[in-house]
């Protein structure tokens, strides 16, 4: 994957160009995650890509590859937060948040999609994002990895859910355990079908 977008905008000026991403707005447990990066253009790690097209045995490789040679940032929004302001909104307040976390200030901001979270610097959103521009697939990569892990963390905790191999999604498996067990304290109630009341037996 090639670094031309933030090659441009170096070009135009820009001197600290973030990649930003979150995973998790579809899941029916657990936080979104988001992760902003800057990477060293003169220092990529190689096979970047989007996260959804990579193995997570790929993904684990990449992870301390691109920490080693970029700026990251990672925030996540709760579930609890996801059910007071809703995904859409967390989604973008995780953005914001990684973005702040990042160790430099970016004055450029690429991310993924074409819903712009408010920033305090320039944005351009760009559809498919992941699968284009190199700093937005890293940031992808991050908060994946990141996420997958807090829900394996999770899966400790209440494995009946499988959240270790689902990630909180709702598959036939984690909906059948919904019905017969109830939720548990990490599901986001405002998400159908907990919200509309469809898992009582």
């Amino acid at each position: 994957m090639n670094t031309n977008y933030e090659s441009r905008y170096r070009e135009l000026g820009f001197r600290c160009i973030a990649g930003l991403d979150e995973v998790g707005r579809g899941p029916l447990a657990g936080p979104v995650v988001a992760a902003a990066v800057v990477l060293d253009l003169e220092n990529v790690p190689a096979g970047l890509a989007d996260s959804k097209v990579l193995t997570a045995q790929k993904r684990e490789a990449l992870f301390p590859a691109i920490l080693a040679s970029a700026h990251v940032g990672v925030a996540s929004v709760s579930h609890a937060e996801i059910d007071t302001i809703n995904i859409r909104q967390a989604s973008l307040l995780a953005m914001g948040r990684a973005l702040a976390a990042l160790p430099c200030a970016p004055d450029m901001a690429l991310v993924d999609g074409n819903d712009p979270p408010p920033l305090p610097c320039s944005v351009e959103t760009i559809v498919k994002g992941d699968s284009r521009i190199a700093s937005i697939a890293a940031a992808s990569i991050v908060a994946k990895v990141v996420r997958d892990r807090l829900m394996a963390r999770l899966h400790a905790s209440y494995p009946a859910y499988g959240f270790a191999t689902n990630a909180g999604y709702s598959t036939r498996g984690h909906l059948s355990v919904l019905t017969s067990d109830g939720p548990c304290p990490f599901h986001r109630m405002s998400f159908a079908p907990l919200r509309q009341g469809l898992l009582d037996p």
